[in-house]
């Protein structure tokens, strides 16, 4: 029985592990297309161009985690065309994307646990 209990325990703390993951993923994939969309503003893009720039920093963030890197391919892509953007407006652009990247996320999937997540105790 005690066995039982503590294979319980286990699963419900990989399940909250696997969520918590499954969500930093979701927020910083939303986080990155949002951000990459105010920056294609910055660097003059509209329309496809827009999103297939918000799509790069995604992609890059897949490929390099961090949001430090994002932030700085978006500084360096700035300062290419010479656009007059100062690098706290783009951290302050980055957070505000973050911000709304929670909100979306959390109205997205307001019931985020899937069949594969065990509930314990209840």
């Amino acid at each position: 029985m005690t066995t039982d209990l503590f294979r319980d325990i286990e699963q419900g703390h990989e399940a909250k592990f696997k969520l918590d993951e499954e969500l930093r993923f979701k927020v910083r994939s939303r986080r990155n297309k949002l951000f990459g969309l105010w920056a294609a503003q910055q660097l003059g893009f509209e329309g496809e161009e827009a999103r297939e720039y918000a799509r790069s920093l995604v992609l890059l963030e897949c490929e390099r985690p961090g949001h430090l890197d994002v932030g700085d391919k978006v500084i360096q892509d700035l300062r290419a065309v010479g656009a007059d953007v100062a690098a706290p407006s783009v951290v302050k652009a980055l957070a505000d994307a973050e911000a709304e990247a929670v909100r979306e996320i959390v109205a997205d999937y307001p019931m985020p646990l899937d069949t594969d997540h065990v509930q314990v105790g209840g």
